[in-house]
C-alpha cells in the first residue's frame, strides 16, 4: 500500500485528469458499447464489494464494502438508463401514413 498521502493524492489527481481526457475524446457512436463495458466492470465491482461487506472481522471494511455496493449499483442502474436512452435515439420513428 501507499503510505505517503502526497503520492496517493498525486496518483488520484493524475488518474482523474487522464480519465476525463480519455472519456471526452470518445465519439457518440462508441458511447453505448463503452457504457456496456463499464456496466460489466461495475457488476464485477459489486461482487467484490459484497465480499468486502460480508467480511465479519473488521467493521471498517464492511462499511467501505457497503458504500462500494451503493455507488456501484448507482453506476450500473445509471449506465443502463443512459444506454437505453442512447439506443432509443437510433430507433426509427413510425411513419405517418
Amino acid at each position: 500500500m501507499l503510505e505517503d498521502p502526497v503520492v496517493a493524492l498525486t496518483i488520484l489527481t493524475l488518474s482523474l485528469l487522464l480519465g476525463f481526457e480519455v472519456i471526452s475524446k470518445v465519439p457518440p457512436l462508441l458511447h453505448t458499447p463503452l457504457m456496456s463495458g463499464s456496466n460489466a466492470i461495475s457488476g464485477i465491482t459489486i461482487v467484490g464489494a459484497l465480499i468486502a461487506a460480508g467480511n465479519e472481522e473488521r467493521t471498517v471494511s464492511s462499511a467501505l464494502g457497503f458504500i462500494a455496493i451503493v455507488f456501484a449499483t448507482i453506476n450500473v442502474v445509471g449506465g443502463f438508463l443512459v444506454t437505453n436512452r442512447m439506443l432509443a435515439m437510433f430507433k426509427r420513428k413510425p411513419s405517418k401514413s
